[in-house]
């Protein structure tokens, strides 16, 4: 199984942190938030490879970081070849340019490059084992209102049943973490969403679009996560991560 983490989002709402720093390598606790990801990944057999995905403009900070970090996994730096917000491919787009450029033509992960979180990801790779369908990861984070920030998922018998992005009123408290997984077959299945003009922004819209056509299976974590969207999220994640 390879895995492609989406590094390639301009982070606007991190600025003036971010002007010059992609926001995966911004630190927690001391350690750029990517490589607390890809801990959690070199614990997996099952990973062969890693594809960061970046853009233009940050593509040399990736590599300059890359030649200093030692990972048990090999990684390999992408650039999707966009140079602003404005031209950006969106999440979908950048999934896609990863399976083009690499050939990708197997089981992968996906992983938004923003995402802390302390649960396992053996557990997920184990469900995906039994399944060989499409699972998403959820976090309850158990208010309403807190939840209108997110991708809402409603699930029926721990199969996804809906899926709406910052809803303004969220039908459930599920929300998504940003860590998909999918077998060979949804390779087409993306190919198919991007070239029928479909939103190509937000992982969230694919998953809205499969889960009509394919089941998704859902794994829910009552352990931490974080979405470092903007200052707050990166102060709390960075204390607890301190503690």
């Amino acid at each position: 199984m390879d895995v492609v983490i989406l590094a390639a989002g301009y982070a606007t709402r991190l600025y003036p942190l971010t002007d010059n720093t992609p926001k995966p390598l911004l630190k927690v606790a001391g350690k750029p938030i990517v490589e607390h990801i890809i801990s959690k990944l070199e614990e997996l057999d099952d990973i062969n490879n890693i594809y960061l995905v970046t853009n233009d403009k940050f593509e040399q900070n990736f590599i300059e970081w890359s030649c200093n970090f030692n990972s048990k996994k090999p990684i390999e730096i992408i650039n999707d070849n966009t140079k602003s917000n404005d031209d950006r491919l969106g999440a979908l787009g950048d999934i896609n340019h990863a399976i083009n450029a690499k050939k990708i033509d197997d089981d992968f992960m996906v992983i938004a490059g923003d995402n802390l979180f302390e649960f396992s990801l053996q557990k997920i790779i184990n469900l995906f084992e039994g399944k060989k369908s499409n699972i998403i990861a959820l976090c309850d984070v158990k208010d309403l209102k807190l939840a209108k920030h997110y991708g809402v998922v409603e699930i029926e018998n721990d199969i996804v049943a809906g899926f709406e992005e910052k809803p303004s009123n969220p039908k459930s408290t599920l929300i998504s973490t940003g860590i998909y997984l999918f077998p060979k077959k949804t390779i087409l299945l993306i190919k198919q969403y991007i070239d029928e003009g479909n939103n190509p922004d937000k992982t969230g819209s694919f998953i809205e679009w499969l889960h009509k056509r394919e089941i998704v299976y859902v794994y829910i974590t009552d352990k931490a996560w974080y979405d470092i969207g903007n200052f707050e999220q990166l102060e709390v994640a960075n204390k607890h991560y301190e503690d």
